[in-house]
């Protein structure tokens, strides 16, 4: 691992979800030989991967604790399979108010407290997902794999209560560290 690792910041679901997504991402890695999503644990992205110096974790951490301090639980729900044609296919999450306000809020705080973390990530629209097949899923797979999963009915709900900072280790995303919400209850 080098000393300015990549780092990204996203919502898990809780580890029964988890285990069901992965399950997933295992058919689509068997049967449509797309193993990358295997690589993370299942998750919505709120702050794609960034370089972030080791030296400098304890800022990193603080910030984000400065900012889950502030923030309420919400349910989130997923609902169907989606797709960014012609490579990913993900679990739908339906997007909220709540969890629109929550990756926004993020971004914002991000940037104004940590100089070093200029986010092009706030230019672009946000389309909260759990991607179970990406990136080696090849076109000819993609197709058979979407006509498999379009309407295939998946229905799923999970009360937020922490974001979690992931580490890239050169192989695997792993869990750094979990920030609870200031208010566990939902709103």
């Amino acid at each position: 691992m080098t000393n300015n690792p990549l780092f990204f910041i996203a919502l898990l679901p809780p580890q029964e979800l988890q285990s069901e997504i992965t399950q997933i991402k295992q058919y689509f890695s068997q049967t449509y030989d797309s193993r990358h999503a295997l690589k993370s644990p299942p998750h919505i992205t709120l702050q794609p991967p960034f370089k972030w110096s080791i030296s400098d974790l304890n800022t990193l951490e603080q910030c984000l604790t400065s900012f889950t301090q502030q923030q309420n639980s919400f349910v989130v729900n997923l609902s169907g399979f989606n797709a960014f044609p012609p490579r990913v296919i993900y679990v739908d999450v339906v997007k909220t108010v709540e969890l629109v306000n929550l990756q926004k809020n993020l971004v914002a705080h991000l940037e104004n407290h940590l100089e070093r973390l200029k986010n092009p990530s706030k230019h672009h629209n946000f389309t909260p997902h759990m991607t179970v097949a990406f990136r080696d899923l090849t076109r000819k797979n993609f197709r058979a794999a979407w006509t498999e999963f379009k309407s295939k009915p998946i229905q799923y709900e999970f009360i937020a209560h922490q974001l979690t900072l992931l580490l890239h280790t050169g192989k695997h995303w792993h869990i750094q560290q979990e920030f609870a919400f200031g208010q566990l209850e939902p709103i």
